[in-house]
């Protein structure tokens, strides 16, 4: 197919199967979709710090600080994204990422203190409606699900004088790190200070406070271990003897 083969190429991907069954109406509705958000992301590519291929941009797109943001190829930002890259890292885009409608990225609150950054690898998808707050750093992998309402923080309020102003006692910042090949259910909250191991399964509606070991399964508020992804495999196996 003709589309595959399109598609194929711009993500440099030879195994990219089109596997839904389209009308002509449905495939010349998602064509003009994509042309026009080629014709807008052409002119934020002129502000961005680096921008390797297509920049694919949807309606009502607020892009802040652009000059700080980096793109790899075939970037897609859809409706109602709020991006701010103000920061000392800046936001570092991999190839073939997308951010879904209303996602808002952050990298700074208050500018009296600027904050870290974002970068997002390879192949990851950010679904709709996810709050990601870099102030203390975020790093998203490659090959990642970011389920839709995802919230990730990485920077916490101190609090521990009860005769000051919250706002006025500063912030702790921490980083956060989602490492490859993981799926964040929706819904999940992932606190500052926490690293989700490659291959990791959060469940939907998770609160994750502590850092999460590789290839786990893990699940409630707070969250917790529930399964190792070994486990599946050994599974499997005793099946097939």
């Amino acid at each position: 197919m003709l589309i595959e083969n399109i598609i194929r190429k711009l993500k440099g991907n030879p195994d990219y199967k089109w596997e839904s069954n389209y009308t002509l109406r449905d495939l010349f509705v998602i064509t003009a979709t994509r042309l026009h958000q080629v014709m807008r992301g052409g002119w934020h590519k002129l502000f961005l710090k680096r921008s390797a291929g297509l920049f694919f941009v949807g309606y009502n797109v607020k892009l802040k600080h652009a000059y700080q943001v980096s793109a790899g190829r075939n970037f897609i930002v859809d409706d109602n994204v709020y991006i701010n890259a103000l920061s000392s890292n800046g936001i570092v885009i991999g190839d073939n990422v997308s951010i879904a409608r209303d996602c808002t990225l952050i990298c700074t609150g208050i500018v009296s203190q600027k904050g870290v950054g974002i970068s997002i690898g390879n192949n990851t998808g950010i679904n709709a409606g996810t709050y990601l707050a870099g102030q203390g750093g975020i790093e998203i992998g490659e090959h990642v699900i970011i389920g839709p309402g995802v919230k990730v923080f990485s920077e916490n309020h101190n609090f521990s004088d009860s005769g000051k102003a919250i706002k006025d006692q500063g912030v702790a910042r921490s980083k956060v790190t989602i490492q490859s090949n993981c799926w964040i259910g929706a819904n999940t909250a992932i606190l500052a200070g926490v690293n989700i191991g490659e291959g990791c399964v959060i469940a939907a509606g998770s609160i994750v406070t502590k850092s999460v070991p590789a290839n786990s399964v893990a699940a409630g508020v707070p969250a917790r271990v529930i399964k190792s992804r070994t486990d599946f495999d050994r599974e499997n196996s005793l099946r097939a003897v």
